[in-house]
Parts: structure tokens; sequence; C-alpha cells
């Protein structure tokens, strides 16, 4: 039983069980830097911070070395993960940043926002704010432009698994 008065912290593994156990969007983050694609995935992503004006976030490791380079982007593409892209994901995520779009279908805008074909969801971003949370950041996006493809069905990551949605 967890007491409301103890001071200490939870046993990380327990709370990364406990974490996963959330199922959460799967957000692929791209834009052309310095002539190359390059992208981010994000299962924090939340859309719905605020209509007025429409942000959207996520939040991100410190230890992040795609994030410092993504951020000095002038445009976000954010495509939230559609079913048939779970086999992708992983690689999209590759340490090994040379085969991250190796076979991955993309479009890029006029302003160098890369999305994933097949994404249910497309959101065209600029960074809007960033605040320290403990080992993270939190990555507030202000949304330029959306597109959205309802035929598709996202892609959740639930239990450290990627899933999708049934009726």
């Amino acid at each position: 039983m967890i007491s409301p008065y103890s001071t200490e912290a939870p046993d990380l593994t327990a709370l990364r069980q406990a974490f996963s156990g959330f199922p959460c969007g799967v957000a692929a983050l791209s834009a052309i830097v310095d002539d190359e694609p390059t992208v981010l995935v994000a299962s924090s992503f939340t859309v719905g911070v605020s209509q007025d004006p429409p942000l959207v976030m996520f939040a991100v490791q410190h230890t992040s070395t795609t994030w410092p380079v993504l951020a000095g982007a002038g445009t976000i593409g954010v495509s939230i993960l559609g079913e048939g892209h779970a086999q992708v994901t992983r690689q999209l995520a590759s340490k090994d940043k040379s085969v991250r779009f190796v076979g991955v279908d993309t479009a890029v805008s006029d302003t160098g926002s890369v999305f994933l074909e097949g994404a249910p969801i497309w959101l065209e971003c600029s960074v809007e704010h960033t605040y320290p949370a403990g080992d993270h950041d939190i990555v507030v996006l202000r949304v330029l432009g959306l597109m959205s493809d309802f035929a598709h069905s996202p892609l959740v990551w639930h239990r450290s698994a990627f899933a999708t949605l049934s009726a």
C-alpha cells in the first residue's frame, strides 16, 4: 500500500512498469535539417494541450542527440503513426541515423517538414516553448497546419510494445 506520507522515491523498475501500463500514441517528428531528413520518435506525444492557440506537446530525454538538431528546424512535421508503421518505427528510432529513412515513404512540405505516408494525422508545427522537467524537457509545439486521414488507425505504445486499437 502506498502511504500518502512516504518520502521515499518509487523503485525505478516498478515506476517504468507502471508507466508502461498507460497506452500512448506514437509520433514521428521530422524535418529537413542541413539538407538531411532528421526524425525523432516520441511515445509521450499529447494533443489537445490548447485549441486557442493550437498547441501539442511531447517530452524528450536530455540525452537525445537528435532533438538538439531537430529543434533548430523552422518547422517540424509531426506524423501520428498508424498501424502500418509498427515495423518501421524501431527503424526510425535507430541509433544508426543513416538507416532511419531507408525504404520509408515520406512527403516533404515547402518549409522542410517531413511527414510519413500512411499516417492518420499530419501536423506542421513550430517550437513554442521548452520547459525543463527532471531528466527530460517538455516541448510545446504550435500547430500551423494539419491533415487527417481517418482511413488509418493509430499505432499505440502499451506495455513496452506496439499495439493497435480495436472496437
